[in-house]
């Protein structure tokens, strides 16, 4: 079994986060300890990527000295130490987002993830043109007349491999529009995703707005269909509880630096069938039954969408980042963040010259409010121009179109600055923040 530390800060975890947790929290992370141009570090972009605790830092550092070995090879013990610290974290991180394990597929990250369920789809297509597969693989092939529907707000990631999809195939891509202020047009979509659609994919929440998505009516109308979802859950899996059973996907992707754990791995849910019946995405050593100098019969999944040395010790390092979420609570750490959200969305709309992206404060779209993070536009200065004086505070935030060019230029934008917060994150953080933007346009003579 893999060692797992429980973080000393929260073995006796409090009811609820406050700003007094929130301090101890951070001391679990050293990066946040530093300071940036005579500043302590504000972080406000761990939408982009979170800080890693040093638990986390640990269980890698302890593969690599106590377990370091191929997975699924050997039969020496350092192998079986291994594999079984690589299954224990795909049991753990199944657990976390409500799955079984072998519903759970490695990645490298969410974008791979995607684009795995995307390129097999397309290799589907061609296996049933050419008599391969069974009768579930061929019922997952797309051709000219089908439709892909995706939204206007989707990230690249969840953009362009369904762009991919129809050229190779011949399908059809159609997307449900936003309105003015970037909420999807429910009317739309019931219009949209017709007797034709055969994928149905879109965020679970946005990464430029923090609008969270009506999930249930999406599925709904996919199921009326028979079309497949994807669930792009980037937004999500760090901030939300987060039951893919119970919201009733059949695909979703998640990335593990997005979660407090390593670059370099993520993770695809699909339903187990449904993993079964698709085509390799990768194909090689590690992921077969028979091979023949004429073909090769593969594993089912998870192992067949595995192929070559995997991502052993980021793995195990996952697993350790879902334990830290899971002794704070994900309850407790959306519930603090919501706190967050709104302290960040009031602070950033009651500045003149702020225009706040997204929904307003106290707005909910959908039923839903908005995860912790605040996209803006300064007017009259670039976002570049608002970063870099941010960064000469000690504030981290994110700038440029956030891999959501289609979303920003439906707002008639080229670019935002967002500021997003984390578990880690304080109000003293959100208050610097709010202080330093309120700075902006006066330095940068805006105002006259």
């Amino acid at each position: 079994m893999a060692l797992v530390k429980t973080p000393m800060t929260l073995q006796h975890a409090p009811s609820g986060v406050d700003d007094a947790e929130a301090e101890r929290i951070r001391n679990d992370f050293p990066a946040l300890a530093q300071e940036v141009h005579g500043h302590p570090l504000v972080y406000l972009d761990s939408g982009a990527t979170s800080q890693k605790p040093r638990s986390v830092l640990e269980a890698e550092q302890e593969f690599y000295e106590q377990r370091n070995a191929a997975v699924h090879r050997g039969a020496h013990e350092l192998a079986v130490r291994a594999t079984d610290a690589y299954e224990d974290a795909r049991a753990t991180v199944a657990r976390f987002v409500g799955a079984d394990p072998d519903e759970i597929v490695w990645t490298s990250n969410a974008t791979e993830a995607i684009n795995l369920v995307a390129q097999s789809l397309a290799t589907a297509s061609v296996w049933a043109e050419r008599g391969r597969g069974g009768a579930d693989t061929r019922r997952l092939a797309i051709g000219p007349g089908d439709e892909i529907v995706v939204t206007e707000l989707e990230h690249h990631a969840n953009l362009i491999p369904w762009q991919e999809l129809a050229f190779r195939t011949g399908a059809t891509l159609r997307w449900i529009p936003v309105d003015d202020s970037g909420r999807l047009r429910m009317d739309e979509a019931e219009r949209v995703i017709g007797p034709r659609t055969r994928v149905l994919a879109f965020a679970h929440a946005s990464n430029v707005l923090g609008s969270v998505a009506p999930v249930e009516e999406l599925v709904a109308l996919a199921r009326r269909v028979g079309a497949l979802v994807v669930l792009d859950a980037c937004q999500s899996a760090p901030h939300l509880p987060l039951d893919l059973a119970a919201l009733d996907v059949d695909f979703a992707a998640f990335s593990g630096h997005k979660m407090l754990a390593p670059t370099g791995i993520g993770a695809l849910y699909g339903r187990r069938e449904l993993l079964d019946a698709l085509p390799p995405f990768l194909v090689g050593g590690s992921m077969i039954t028979t091979v023949t100098m004429e073909r090769a019969e593969y594993m089912p999944a998870p192992q067949r969408f595995e192929a070559g040395t995997q991502r052993i010790s980021q793995a195990v390092a996952f697993a350790a980042a879902v334990d830290y979420l899971s002794h704070t609570g994900m309850e407790r750490i959306h519930a603090w963040e919501s706190q967050l959200g709104a302290r960040l969305a009031e602070g950033v709309a009651s500045i003149p010259g702020v225009r706040l992206l997204g929904p307003a404060p106290g707005e909910e779209w959908h039923g839903s409010g908005r995860i912790g993070l605040a996209a803006f536009d300064v007017e009259g200065v670039h976002a570049h121009d608002v970063g870099q004086f941010l960064d000469s505070a000690g504030i981290a935030v994110r700038v440029g179109h956030h891999c959501a060019q289609p979303l920003h230029r439906r707002l008639g934008l080229t670019a935002s600055t967002r500021a997003s917060a984390y578990l880690y994150t304080t109000n003293g953080d959100v208050e610097a923040f709010l202080g330093a933007l309120a700075e902006v346009r006066g330095y940068f003579g805006a105002t006259r």
